[in-house]
């Protein structure tokens, strides 16, 4: 990984801030978020921040919701300059993927 501005615990952190208002949980919690990348072939210098998620189904009503909660809680981490989503459906979540005990 290249030198970054951003810190990735802080981004994960930002991303515990996102709950799916539907579940009560945060995204994080869920195991929504598959992936976390600093870009490097964006064409907007300084650090661009790649999150590879999902949803619990696809056509979730909650999708604006939550990648506009992605966007917006990333992009609030000190040295991020842009946040790009990647909503992806393979693999499929299950509720298998929650953490333990956060029922």
């Amino acid at each position: 990984m290249e030198t970054s501005n951003a810190a990735e615990g802080d981004i994960w952190n930002a991303l515990r801030t996102v709950i799916d208002p539907e579940i009560g949980l945060d995204i994080v919690t869920l195991g929504l978020v598959y992936d976390v990348a600093f870009g490097t072939d964006s064409p907007v210098p300084g650090d661009t921040i790649r999150v590879t998620h999902t949803l619990t189904t696809p056509g979730c009503p909650m999708e604006r919701v939550i990648t506009s909660g992605i966007r917006a809680a990333v992009g609030r981490v000190p040295g991020v300059v842009a946040v790009e989503t990647n909503l992806v459906w393979d693999p499929m979540w299950h509720s298998g993927m929650i953490a333990p005990g956060a029922w």
